[in-house]
């Protein structure tokens, strides 16, 4: 599932951060894929997350509710993006590198995990975290 996002995180816009977002079915079938298209759209909540849950709501057939599907990112969810997944209701999160700095299922803060919230989804990091973390690298090395 996170070499599908790896493969989403590829049609990244130019100048955008090369995150990639699948949302699965609970049979496997993809339902909705997206990239990172922020600076692309002049949309400060256009992560691949949340374009990839808008359109996997949009055919999915229970409204905006995801349950039992899984969202795979190329990178640790943002706060942002993290309570957008637990406010679909998604199954369960699997994402590749960890995010130190403004991570949010796990590294700085743990949204998806937390004992107040009703739905709490299972997680799974560190997926490819070596090819996802490259492309990172890679951006930010020549973005600088």
């Amino acid at each position: 599932m996170v070499r599908a996002a790896l493969d989403a995180a590829g049609q990244t816009p130019a100048g955008d951060v090369p995150i990639g977002a699948v949302v699965f079915a609970a049979d496997g079938t993809e339902l909705a894929r997206a990239a990172n298209a922020r600076e692309h759209l002049g949309d400060p909540t256009a992560h691949a997350e949340v374009l990839a849950l808008r359109a996997a709501a949009q055919v999915h057939g229970d409204g905006w509710r995801l349950l039992e599907c899984t969202l795979a990112v190329t990178v640790e969810p943002c706060t942002m993006c993290a309570g957008a997944a637990v406010a679909a209701r998604v199954g369960r999160v699997v994402f590749g590198a960890w995010e130190p700095r403004s991570g949010a299922v796990g590294s700085l803060w743990d949204v998806v995990r937390d004992r107040r919230l009703t739905h709490r989804p299972e997680v799974r990091g560190g997926v490819l975290q070596s090819e996802c973390a490259a492309l990172l690298e890679e951006f930010f090395t020549g973005y600088r």
